[in-house]
C-alpha cells in the first residue's frame, strides 16, 4: 500500500511544485503520506453534507464535483476537481463537511488521514505553508466561478469552464486543435453553470457550429482556442500558472524537520 500511495501522491506533489518551492525532505514527506485508495462509481456521493470525516480526499483519476443544495434538494456544483486536486483539504481544520463531494465520472480517490497531514506539517512547517497556498488557489478558482454564474451569459459561462478545465488538465492549449478528457453530462454542466440542461444543449450546439469546440461523451475537442478563450473572457492568471515557484516568497526558510 505504501508504494501505491506514493505513486498516487505524485500528481499532487507535481501540483504543489507548480506554485511552491519544496526541499527534498519535504517532497519525501509528502510522498510518504499513508493513504487508502478507493474507486467511486459515477454520480455517487462519497462525502455527504454534514458528514464528519477523518481524512482528506485526493483525486487520483476521474472528475469530482463539490456541491451545495437548497431546501428543496436542488444542487449547485461549486467546484470541479481534477486528478492531483485534494478536494477537501480544508477538512483538516473543519472536519464536518460544509459541502458534499460526488464522483462526476468513475473516480479513484486516495483517502489520507487528517492525523498524517497534521503530523507532516508539525514536523515540516513549510508543508503547512505549501498547503495553505494550495487552499488559496482553490479560493481563487471559486471566486471566478461566482463571477461566471453571476455576471456572464450562458455561452461565456460554458466557454470559460471549458477553458479552465483544459488548462487545469494540462491540455496543450494554444497549439491548434486539441482534446482533453471530459466525462461530464449536460445535466452536470447545467448544475455547474446555473443553467438548464436544455440551455446547455443549445450553447454546446452553438460552440460546435461556430467552430470553437465540440463536447462529446468522453472528451472535449477544442477547434479554436483563441476564439473559445475570447468567448469565455478567460484569463488564466487566477490559476497562478504564470508565477514560477522560485518567484514565491517562502515564509518558512529552514528545510530541517522539527524534532
Amino acid at each position: 500500500m505504501a508504494a501505491t500511495a506514493s505513486t498516487n501522491l505524485q500528481p499532487f506533489l507535481e501540483r504543489l511544485s507548480l506554485r511552491s518551492v519544496l526541499t527534498d525532505q519535504e517532497r519525501r514527506a509528502i510522498l510518504g503520506l499513508p493513504g487508502r485508495a478507493r474507486q467511486v462509481r459515477a454520480n455517487h456521493d462519497f462525502v455527504a453534507l454534514g458528514e464528519r470525516v477523518d481524512h482528506v480526499s485526493l483525486i487520483v483519476a476521474g472528475l469530482v464535483g463539490r456541491f451545495e443544495q437548497n431546501g428543496e434538494g436542488a444542487r449547485q456544483i461549486t467546484a470541479i476537481h481534477v486528478p492531483g486536486d485534494m478536494a477537501d483539504l480544508h477538512s483538516v481544520v473543519q472536519p464536518r463537511a460544509t459541502s458534499a463531494l460526488q464522483a462526476l465520472s468513475v473516480a479513484t480517490i486516495l483517502q489520507i488521514p487528517h492525523a498524517a497531514l497534521r503530523s507532516a506539517t508539525a514536523r515540516y512547517p513549510a508543508i503547512a505553508e505549501i498547503l495553505w497556498r494550495d487552499c488559496m488557489a482553490d479560493a481563487a478558482i471559486l471566486s471566478q466561478w461566482i463571477v461566471n454564474v453571476g455576471r456572464r451569459d450562458a455561452k461565456a459561462r460554458i466557454a470559460h469552464l471549458l477553458c479552465e478545465l483544459a488548462f487545469r488538465l494540462g491540455a496543450p492549449v494554444g497549439h491548434g486543435s486539441f482534446s482533453f478528457p471530459f466525462q461530464v453530462t449536460q445535466m452536470q454542466l447545467a448544475d455547474a453553470t446555473g443553467l438548464t440542461s436544455v440551455h446547455v444543449n443549445r450553447v454546446l450546439k452553438s460552440l460546435r457550429e461556430g467552430g470553437l469546440a465540440e463536447v462529446g461523451r468522453l472528451e472535449v475537442t477544442v477547434r479554436d482556442w483563441d476564439r473559445l478563450r475570447a468567448a469565455g473572457e478567460f484569463n488564466p492568471n487566477y490559476l497562478q500558472a504564470d508565477i514560477k515557484p522560485h518567484e514565491r516568497l517562502r515564509i518558512v526558510q529552514s528545510s530541517h524537520a522539527v524534532t
